[in-house]
Parts: C-alpha cells; structure tokens; sequence
C-alpha cells in the first residue's frame, strides 16, 4: 500500500525542524549573552556616575559646612544650589545630614517635611563614623530596584556630615525590556526567513529520497519496469544508482522466486490441512498456519529444525526412511490430562529425473470428535461465566427500574447508565475472552490511567450490593478514606475484581460475610478479598490459578464456575506488574491476595 507520508513525519519538515532550532538556539544564546553584558555595562556605568557624583558633591559640601558653619540659612541655601548643579538625576533623592544626624535640606521636594529631623537610617550612622555604603534595595511600596548610597562628608577634622543617596535604577531596567523586544522582534523575523530558505534546501535533499520511495512502492507491487532519476552525483545520486541496481537484482530474484513457488503451490493448493515443507537436508523452510495450530509451535522457532525433531520422530524414524514412507504415520502428541493426535502423509519434492529437493508433509487432527465438542462446550461455559456477573447486575437494576425506581428522578438515570455501562462491559469482556491467546504472547497493550484504588474498589463493590443483598452476604470493607493512587487498565481490573468478588459471593454460605481489603506495603499496595466458603484444599492452592482447573467439578458446575476467570485474573495482574496468590483453611473459607505497583508522589503531581 502506498502510504503518502504527512508533512510532519517527513524528513523535510525534521530537517526545518533541526535548521530553525539550531537558528533559534544560536540567537538566544547570543541574546543572552548580549542582554547580561549589556546589563552589566549599564549598571556598572550607572554605578560609577553615581559614585563620582556623591564624591563631587561631598567635597564641595564639606567646603561649605565648614565655611558656613555657623550661618545656617546661608549653609541650606548654598547646599540647595549645589543639589541643584551636581545631582540633577531623574528618579533620585539626596539628603544632606549634619554631624548630628539632623537632616539639613532633601532634593525631593514633596519630602520637605524631614528637614530638621534625625535620620534613622543605619548606613546614615556608618557614614558619619567615616564609612561609605552602597546597595541595591526594592522600594516596598512599588517593588522598584533603588540604588542606595550612604557617602560621608568629611573636612580636615574628620566627618561633618553625610550624604544620604536613593536613586532609581528602573530607567535602566526599561532600556534592557526595550532592547530584548527589539531581540525577540528581530528572531522572529531571523527565523521566518530561515524557514523559507530550508524549505527549499530541504527540498533539494528529500526529493530524490521521494522518487526513491515510489519506486520502493512500484517494487512492492511487482513492478519493475521504471527506474530511479540520478539528479547528481553526490552521495543521494550515488545512493540512486544503487537503487536502480537492487531493482533490477530484485527483478531477477523475483522471477526466480515465481518458478520455486508454482512449485510449491501445486502442492499446497490442494491442502487445507498443516503443510510442512523442507530442503534436501530435512530441515523446514515453510510451515503453514493450520500446521502452527497443530503442533503448537510457530513457524519463526521451527524454521531451520530437522523435521523428525519437530514431528518427535527422532527415535523412530531417520530422514531417508520418511523420503521412503509411503504410509501414513499416526503422531502422538497426547498429554497426561488429554488425548491428541495427528496424522502424517510424506510427498517427496522432486524435479523429473533429478535429486531430491525436500519433502511435503501433510497433518490433519485425527482426535476423537467428542475431545472437539467437549471443548467447544468449556468454551461456552467460559464465556458464561465472564458474562454471568454484568448480566446478574443488570438484571437487578433492571428489576429495581420496573419496581418503581424508573419513576425516582435521580435512581432512574443512575440505574439507566449502570444498565448500560455493564452492556458495554459484555462487549469488552467477550472481546477479551477471544484474545486470551494474544495475552499468552504479550501481543496487547493496556490502556493506564491513574486511579485512586480505595474509590474504585468502593465502586465495584457498590454494583455487587444489590446482588449481595438477596443472598444475605454482607461486604466488610477495610479500605482507608486517604487517596491511593495507582496506574491501571480500569476495565480489566474490573474484570479481575468482578471475577475475585463473583467467586467469593458463590462460594459463601448465606448470610455470609465477604471482607475487602486495602493494605499498602512499602511501594506495593495489597488488595485482598476473603469469603467464608468451603475453602480449598492445600495441596489445590496454586492450581486455582491454572486454566479451566476446578478444586469440586460438580460443586464448580452448580455454582456455574469453569475455572477460567482466575487464569484470566493472574495473566492480566501479572500484565500491571502485581503478584496474586491465595490463601486459604479448608472448610473456613479462602481469601485471595494481589498487588499493585502503588503510584510515588510526585508521580501524582
């Protein structure tokens, strides 16, 4: 079948892919690198004004305080020009501080109202005994980044006063955002243009990969007849030609492989039992399906095998008496608990007047029909069993619904979408009964969600309580109101606890109690559910869990088991990565044991 592949699974839109990234990564790198430097240089600088001015402006401060000292007006007035001439910086205040931590005059007129007073400001304290302090604060009011500077105003005495310095750095910050818009414009408008020119260079290196492609899907089809065109002489080119040879390779050996199939065909074409082939040395090269079934081995691990070992002829037989056997031979492949067998007619693969080339081998079952239909009819009570517990559920609602709770505005629906829930459930159950072979390989997959198990196994056993409620069991139920979560396929967890709960509910005597139970053991959680029954024998204890095995047949039929649903259980508990075991007194009753991987927390988050 020629699949067109989607834009995004081809090569041409990974190759954009990869281009635009390594673009994109360049330039971020770049910008970052940028924008810190950038950042860096502009505080720095901002760093240095603001020091060079507090430095001017504490040495002609110090001048005036000294000359001035006594007239105070004429000190505040001469202080205020020189706020006025050497720091006149957007976004700033400058106190100046006397000796005695008196403010003496502020640049910022709206805060007047602290001249006179002492300032409480620890860096101002430091400043007076000599020492200069600088920081970067958050205003706690508009979160804005200030630059605070304590700066002493010393004389040839020693210290006068201080200079006490907040200056906004927000305008700095606001260049940097300018500049990075500016960057993210810019690879943008980078990446775009890059896009459109790897489009095309990509298309350059993916078309002759596509002509390649149709050509692989002519070839498939049988068509050998067209080649592909060599664009260049590049290693695609180089990859072309080669192409063209394999086409015309495979054309031969497809004629060759026509002449040994008619071969065959002739042969095989008038089988409809298990066909065996194989070379002049006995080892098998084709094994049909019906021969698969037949002696339950694939043909992947039979290929290359000496036939006599894979028909358990070995001790009875040689190759060259089988090319010689014009008999049939009846083959036993009977078990201690059943009886198998087949029958074998050898036809020797041979050209007119020349050597042998192998040997067909044809087997059909010779076992009693009775063996047929006894399995036909464990089948039947298998599937029965499964469908048993949906059918009994929905009977009860359904009961309920014509008792009168279809007129209950919120027990109808609820019963309504139970109904249908467990029709749905059927199907699914039915589905999974036909694949149980698909189990065996491991050939299905599970759809996980996350669940917490204690709600979900207050769930199931709500759909059982109506039922329990006719036979006087009573569900105990030890399950902890704390959220526990684990990973499961929630349909067939619920086939395995339905299976766990419905063979509990039969085997208890009325009146009964049947105990549910939730236990977290380190990273496992232990799920158990125990019923009062008659309980199983020691030495039957690790059997339940075999297909189709029964502890009482009679007692099993009455009460409609057929030993499936615990098979079932343990491959689909063994599917979630848990362990199940039962444990269990004779005549007091059994309780089955599983566990399941419990979920970490932050695995949950």
């Amino acid at each position: 079948m020629d699949r067109k592949v989607g834009f995004f699974k081809s090569i041409q839109f990974k190759l954009i892919i990869i281009y635009v990234l390594i673009i994109f990564i360049a330039i971020q790198i770049i910008g970052v690198y940028f924008t810190r430097q950038l950042e860096s240089q502009l505080v720095s600088n901002y760093f240095e004004m603001l020091d060079d001015r507090a430095n001017l402006l504490s040495f002609n401060l110090a001048q005036e305080m000294t000359k001035n000292k006594e007239d105070r007006t004429a000190l505040t007035a001469n202080i205020n020009t020189l706020l006025r001439d050497t720091f006149s910086i957007e976004q700033s205040e400058v106190q100046v501080i006397d000796q005695n931590r008196v403010v003496v005059t502020t640049s910022n007129l709206s805060n007047r109202h602290i001249i006179g007073q002492q300032s409480t400001e620890v860096s101002v304290k430091r400043a007076l005994l000599g020492n200069k302090f600088g920081d970067v604060l958050r205003d706690p009011t508009t979160g804005h980044r200030v630059r605070v500077l304590a700066v002493p105003i010393k004389s040839d005495d020693g210290p006068v006063g201080a200079l006490y310095i907040e200056a906004s750095m927000e305008d700095i910050y606001d260049q940097i955002r300018q500049i990075n818009n500016i960057l993210i414009s810019g690879t943008f408008i980078a990446l775009v243009i890059s896009s459109v020119l790897v489009i095309f260079v990509a298309r350059t290196i993916t078309g002759p990969i596509v002509d390649m492609r149709k050509q692989a899907t002519r070839m498939g089809r049988g068509d050998f007849t067209k080649q592909v065109t060599v664009y260049s002489g590049d290693e695609i080119g180089q990859l072309a030609t080669s192409f063209n040879d394999l086409t015309m390779k495979l054309q031969e050996a497809t004629l060759t492989r026509d002449r040994e199939q008619k071969r065959l065909k002739s042969v095989l074409t008038h089988m409809t039992d298990g066909v065996i082939a194989t070379d002049q040395n006995g080892r098998i090269i084709l094994m049909n399906k019906r021969a698969e079934e037949l002696l339950n081995i694939s043909s992947h691990a039979a290929m290359g095998q000496l036939l006599p070992s894979v028909l358990r002829l070995s001790d009875s037989f040689a190759l060259n008496e089988l090319y010689e056997q014009s008999d049939s031979i009846l083959l036993d492949f009977s078990s201690p608990k059943e009886e198998y067998l087949l029958e074998a007619n050898f036809s020797v693969i041979q050209e007119k007047n020349g050597p042998i080339n192998g040997l067909i081998t044809v087997l059909h079952d010779v076992t009693e029909q009775e063996k047929i239909e006894q399995e036909r009819r464990e089948f039947v009570a298998n599937v029965s069993h499964e469908l048993r517990t949906p059918l009994t559920t929905m009977r009860s609602y359904l009961e309920a619904l014509e008792d009168g709770a279809m007129s209950d505005q919120e027990l109808g629906p609820r019963f309504l979408g139970v109904t249908q829930n467990e029709t749905e459930r059927m199907i699914r159950l039915v589905n999974d009964l036909l694949q149980l072979s698909k189990i065996d390989s491991y050939d299905y997959k599970l759809a996980f969600q996350s669940v917490d198990i204690g709600q979900f196994l207050h769930e199931v056993i709500d759909r059982f309580e109506m039922i329990a409620q006719n036979k006087h069991i009573t569900f105990i139920r030890k399950i902890s109101s704390k959220p526990t979560y684990v990973k499961i396929a929630t349909d067939k967890m619920t086939q395995v606890i339905d299976n766990i709960i419905s063979n509990a509910m039969k085997y208890s005597p009325e009146g009964g109690n049947v105990t549910i139970a939730l236990l977290q053991q380190g990273e496992k959680l232990q799920i158990s559910i125990a019923d009062q029954g008659m309980g199983i024998p020691r030495e039957s204890q690790t059997k339940i869990f075999e297909r189709f095995y029964r502890v009482d047949k009679a007692r099993a039929r009455s009460v409609g088991g057929t030993g499936l649903g615990l098979a079932i259980a343990k491959e689909l508990i063994h599917a979630h990565q848990g362990e199940i075991w039962a444990e269990s007194e004779y005549g007091k009753g059994t309780t089955i044991f599983f566990t399941l991987p419990a979920m970490q927390e932050e695995d949950n988050q």
